[in-house]
């Protein structure tokens, strides 16, 4: 079946109000302190092990600022970047992380299950693809409820190897769920290069088999995939279609914490390193006047008292009580 927008592929867009793009970075900057803190507790005893996304804040970033506020997520076991562009407090994402009572699920998911009803998050899955199956339910009940709002649901190229991919999509075109598919394609699949898992060199290769519009975006440029996810979105609300969109990125650090990343290509990844998102719009900003020296300055300094005050609020949160312990739980 021909596909016009198979093949297309956005670019750096220069038409997003500055405001946007200031905003967009001050959220990279907070993922990326985020993410790294969560790390450096990790290292010290003082959270169990996580799975960041540093380097793919661009996609987190971009996706979401597109987003209706009623619009709901779907995301997978590296949803910190998508949680905090949605929203959430960084202390209460931290309390989440440490196991306390004040956490988004009371201490009970720790980085990997996060959930938050109030930000239009519907749930973390840990397992690989499980979001994609579940996104098709969330699809189907706006369909059934005839809402305004669309799914949106973040996975990796990894679990575009799982079988799961392919009845999502294909449930997803035939009841025509509203449902945006975005695949960060990170190049990595747990400790796998994906050329040694993937016949394909790019996912939506395999999302064009299904009957819907598909595309793809420099996942490193926040401006682009902004502007991609914006016309994305736009058409699954009006059509209320699914629509895939692939966004070509890189995981920076290893698959979990800690991981000294032995198995991976030096040259790779100090190229990848070379392209880093946010480095890339600060010197964007710079350059068009937007940002000054100083004003990029006062930009880290806000971004890193919002983290220490949220690791504050987390260090001096109690754990849940022990007679929590079977409470919002689910065998």
């Amino acid at each position: 079946m021909s596909n016009p927008a198979r093949d297309k592929e956005y670019r750096m867009e220069s038409n997003t109000d500055n405001t946007t793009l200031l905003a967009m970075l001050e959220s990279m900057l907070r993922i990326r302190a985020y993410e790294e803190k969560a790390a450096a507790l990790q290292a010290q005893g003082q959270a169990p092990g996580t799975c960041t996304a540093v380097g793919q804040e661009a996609v987190a970033v971009g996706v979401v600022q597109a987003l209706a506020a009623d619009d709901l997520i779907l995301t997978n076991h590296r949803s910190a970047g998508h949680l905090l562009a949605r929203g959430a407090d960084t202390g209460r994402m931290l309390a989440e992380v440490m196991g306390k009572s004040t956490g988004y699920c009371k201490g009970k998911s720790g980085s990997l299950h996060i959930s938050a009803k109030e930000l239009g998050v519907v749930l973390t899955s840990t397992i690989v693809g499980a979001e994609l199956s579940l996104a098709t339910g969330v699809g189907l009940a706006l369909a059934m409820e005839r809402s305004a709002a669309i799914a949106v649901c973040f996975f990796g190229d990894g679990a575009a190897c799982e079988g799961a991919f392919h009845e999502s999509l294909n449930l997803a075109a035939l009841w025509r769920l509203p449902i945006l598919y975005v695949c960060e394609n990170n190049q990595w699949q747990a400790f796998v290069h994906r050329r040694e898992a993937m016949a394909a060199e790019s996912v939506g290769d395999w999302a064009a088999a299904h009957p819907m519009p598909c595309a793809s975006v420099d996942g490193n440029d926040a401006e682009a995939v902004y502007a991609a996810a914006a016309a994305a979105a736009a058409q699954v609300r009006s059509s209320r279609q699914p629509y895939f969109l692939e966004a070509r990125t890189y995981r920076l650090r290893g698959h979990y914490e800690p991981d000294d990343q032995h198995y991976v290509d030096a040259k790779e990844l100090a190229g990848w390193r070379g392209r880093d998102p946010i480095a890339a719009l600060q010197a964007r900003l710079l350059a068009q006047g937007v940002l000054s020296a100083e004003s990029l300055e006062r930009l880290h300094q806000r971004v890193a008292a919002d983290i220490d005050n949220g690791l504050a609020f987390a260090l001096a949160s109690p754990y849940p009580a022990a007679e929590e312990l079977a409470t919002d739980v689910y065998a």
